[in-house]
């Protein structure tokens, strides 16, 4: 039996490929940058099946193949905003995504930003990197306490839920959430959690604001200057859901001028082109996207791709089909 033809854009952990390459017909882009749309769409036509990252955009160009021999987009990360689901609706594509393995990791990240912006520890290993510390004294680089603070985490999935579960019960911190759906009850009260109704609701009430939504079109610019008006002037955003979800125009301007406490941002709208803007306001932490950055984060999605291709090449309703 021939085995299928299948394309891995990125470079993924040595396990994961070793089982690709016994399993498929396996293609490694072993140059790991991220393809291009004239080669994205050749893969289409060449392959069986397209395994993309976050890293790759399948805007609708790369789709325009006319009767490609790719049937399933098996992608390695949760959010699938990278990929123009109309597009790959209307060639009868399935997509798969990576859901659950990376919920704690990313939510053990987005603590971490938390942390880092609170403590301005960012601030401080600058400063000792640099050779300008000049010692410990009363007033030097005080922070904020995070414990017992209100939290809002504006969008409660898996990984919003992680995120509510390391504040609440680690930190002590009273949560509010904002959804598109009503969130369960019994789901609430595992951290004695509060939904509100919009993200407007949410922000002026609270310390720290978190983000966990969806990405893409619907979600754009959701943060921008109005939004971040009715934040508190010394409450901190963090973002470790999609770049494109912050206004960063808007949210330098807010840094700059101080009129909210500061951000911690793991994603970029663009990345990992950064604004020059963003880059020079000290009162920001930055991370190169490393939400799911663990080994075993990063083995689990792999395989988790592998389950939902075995899946699909046996006739089967892949597990985690989202288009």
């Amino acid at each position: 039996m021939v085995k299928p033809s299948v394309l891995v854009t990125r470079r993924w952990p040595a396990a994961v490929e070793a089982q690709l390459a016994e399993t498929y017909n396996a293609t490694f882009n072993t140059s790991d940058v991220p393809l291009a749309t004239p080669e994205m769409r050749d893969a289409m036509r060449k392959y069986d099946a397209v395994l993309p990252t976050v890293t790759d955009k399948l805007n609708s160009e790369v789709f325009e193949v006319g009767k490609p021999q790719a049937k399933i987009l098996g992608n390695y990360g949760v959010g699938f905003s990278h990929i123009c689901e109309r597009s790959a609706r209307d060639l009868g594509m399935t997509v798969t995504n990576t859901p659950d393995v990376l919920s704690e990791c990313t939510a053990d990240i987005a603590m971490t930003l938390m942390l880092m912006v609170a403590r301005r520890a960012g601030e401080g290993e600058r400063e000792v990197r640099d050779g300008r510390w000049t010692g410990w004294r009363p007033t030097h680089l005080v922070g904020t306490k995070v414990s017992g603070k209100k939290l809002g985490i504006i969008g409660f999935g898996r990984i919003g839920q992680e995120m509510a579960k390391r504040a609440h019960h680690g930190f002590g911190m009273e949560i509010l959430v904002q959804n598109r759906s009503t969130v369960a009850p019994e789901i609430l009260a595992q951290c004695n959690a509060t939904q509100v109704d919009s993200v407007e609701d949410l922000l002026p009430q609270c310390d720290f604001v978190s983000l966990h939504c969806p990405g893409g079109s619907a979600n754009r610019h959701l943060i921008n200057s109005a939004m971040l008006d009715l934040m508190k002037p010394d409450a901190f955003l963090i973002n470790t859901a999609r770049g494109e979800v912050i206004d960063e125009f808007a949210l330098t301007q807010a840094l700059m001028f101080e009129t909210i406490g500061g951000a911690a941002l793991d994603v970029f709208d663009g990345e990992p082109r950064i604004s020059p803007e963003l880059m020079q306001c000290d009162n920001l932490v930055m991370l190169p996207h490393l939400g799911s950055a663990t080994r075993e984060a990063r083995e689990a999605m792999g395989f988790r791709v592998l389950d939902n291709l075995a899946d699909f090449f046996a006739g089967r309703d892949p597990r985690d089909r989202v288009i």
